[in-house]
């Protein structure tokens, strides 16, 4: 009986170790390519009738996960804002930064009933996304389809700073 007692305490701490070892790894993964998209969101919002509502309730930080690509001519990047309209979303370029500022507004279809998970964060919020070369803000272009803000940014030689309308 003691000795089955340790064999199932050895199985118990492998499934352990290994279980840990994958939580580790998600946290690394995390840390090391998704650290800069993790985004703060403040707590203050009003709700589509024009009310002030509290967020207390919901999560502060969420993921607002992106992508920068550079060619030849430019830098474009794409961010993935889930739940927003383009209206709610303001780019700023300034020398090697692009900033993207806005607010996620909630929208619930009635009041009634009670949360389960809250993993979605409202409010309003910044993202600073540095860029690896000098670009052309006169001439960027952003576009929003389907929850993903892109913006072309054409490259030069030297820096600038303007707000960018997105179409």
């Amino acid at each position: 009986m003691l000795d089955s007692l340790r064999k199932v305490g050895k199985e118990i701490g492998r499934e352990l170790n290994r279980t840990w070892e994958n939580l580790s790894d998600g946290w690394r993964e995390l840390l090391s390519r998704s650290s800069n998209a993790l985004t703060h969101f403040t707590k203050k919002h009003e709700d589509n009738q024009g009310g002030e509502i509290s967020l207390s309730q919901f999560p502060s930080w969420s993921l607002l996960a992106g992508e920068v690509v550079e060619t030849d001519e430019s830098i474009i990047v794409r961010l993935e804002v889930p739940g927003m309209e383009k209206e709610d979303c303001n780019i700023t370029i300034e020398g090697n930064t692009l900033y993207l500022t806005g607010e996620k507004r909630i929208s619930r279809e009635s009041e009634e009933g009670q949360y389960h998970i809250m993993e979605r964060a409202y409010g309003s919020f910044q993202r600073a996304i540095p860029l690896a070369h000098n670009v052309d803000s006169e001439k960027a272009e952003a576009s929003y389809k389907n929850g993903v803000l892109s913006v072309r940014l054409p490259k030069t030689g030297s820096a600038t700073s303007k707000s960018i309308v997105i179409n």
